[in-house]
């Protein structure tokens, strides 16, 4: 097993001198822009740990950016202060990024505070229950969706958006009709928003599907309805609904229980039952990578198991103590990322791998992962 295990902040020790190559052009004798077309073969770890001058390449906005992973994270639950009647429910979600090449947690920008930005994991009124805060990711970008104020309404009214590429918060098209939680997921570069429950239960919402296309300019921006679903059953609780093949995939019901699943046809803009094998097997948290398979963990036994679509069943990929309760799972460049129980770590495997391998990556120190994914590194001049 390898592990990876970083808190708090980077090391300030350096392995070469500050003014190494400071001055300096890339490589020596070539101009810079063919010099760059020739390091970007290079492994981003080496451009990292040589000099300077290429650290800087390597986070330049020019530079092919390398892949990183981005969490939300909450501070860590004091039940016993969560007792007392002065304890006032506050933002309590931030935004961090970490990357693998320097092995260091870094702050995403603040989010834009107008309108005013509260998105509340936890609620004194509730202490047993984690308040759902729903994201994903989207055409590069990170998208939270729904989520949770104190007085127990929907949190957004737009979608809050992340270019990691530009470091830039905004705002998406205006929800019709806000949500505390519902049926998240994309396809296509289109984000669709399924079912789900705002301040109270509505019926059309509960039945409801719309999208956003993400491959439109942004100016044309806005959601549009699509086919709506026969009940209001998939409006009990936040689920994903994963994209693979032009199909959006969810259940109802997370866990273990009893439930039920549909599938959406993105091309016939259709609803189709889920088959029997993949309904049967979806027992915990679930992500497509590159929307070509779909990856689920069973969150009783930490069994990773990939879908197979001809036989429709589960195959078995790797089963892992550290994967049970397996609360959210990411995927992307191989690697299915995973949020372990109580938000204590993430859990990160390398399918590609022959056998396949994991490590850990501990959160900021005082932090708990609430959800993971995979995104393009943020832009740095400060390397």
């Amino acid at each position: 097993m390898e592990i990876t295990v970083q808190c708090c902040k980077q090391s300030k020790n350096d392995p070469f001198d500050d003014n190494d190559s400071e001055n300096g052009t890339l490589l020596p004798g070539l101009p810079d822009d063919l010099a760059q077309r020739c390091l970007s073969s290079l492994s981003p770890s080496l451009l990292f740990s040589v000099c300077h001058s290429w650290r800087r390449l390597l986070y330049s906005p020019s530079f092919p950016p390398f892949f990183s992973l981005y969490a939300l994270l909450s501070p860590l639950h004091n039940p016993t202060m969560a007792l007392h009647r002065e304890v006032v429910p506050q933002s309590t979600i931030v935004f961090f990024s970490f990357d693998p090449i320097s092995l260091s947690w870094r702050p995403l920008p603040s989010p834009p505070q107008n309108p005013s930005f509260h998105l509340l994991r936890r609620h004194p009124s509730f202490l047993s229950r984690n308040l759902p805060i729903q994201s994903l990711t989207v055409s590069n970008h990170l998208i939270v969706i729904a989520a949770t104020t104190q007085n127990l309404f929907p949190a957004l009214s737009s979608p809050l958006v992340f270019h990691p590429e530009s470091n830039i918060w905004f705002y998406g098209p205006q929800i019709s009709a806000p949500r505390r939680w519902c049926a998240a997921g994309s396809a296509q570069d289109v984000v669709y928003m399924a079912s789900g429950f705002g301040s109270h239960y509505q019926g059309d919402v509960a039945r409801s599907l719309e999208q956003w296309d993400l491959n439109k300019k942004r100016e044309n921006w806005g959601w549009e309805n699509k086919a709506g679903l026969k009940d209001g059953r998939f409006s009990r609780e936040a689920v994903e609904a994963v994209g693979c093949r032009g199909k959006l995939c969810m259940v109802n019901v997370k866990g273990n229980a009893l439930k039920e699943g549909a599938v959406y046809n993105v091309g016939l803009d259709k609803w189709e039952d889920m088959p029997v094998g993949m309904v049967a097997g979806w027992n915990g948290p679930a992500a497509s990578m590159d929307e070509d398979e779909i990856y689920v963990i069973d969150e009783v036994n930490g069994r990773l198991s990939k879908y197979d679509g001809e036989k429709d069943c589960w195959v078995k990929v790797i089963e892992l103590e550290q994967l049970k309760r397996a609360e959210h799972i990411a995927a992307g460049r191989g690697k299915i990322c995973a949020v372990s129980a109580k938000g204590e770590r993430i859990i990160v495997v390398d399918v590609r791998d022959k056998p396949t391998r994991f490590w850990e990556v501990e959160p900021p120190c005082g932090l708990e992962v609430v959800a993971v994914h995979v995104l393009p590194r943020m832009i740095s001049r400060q390397h």
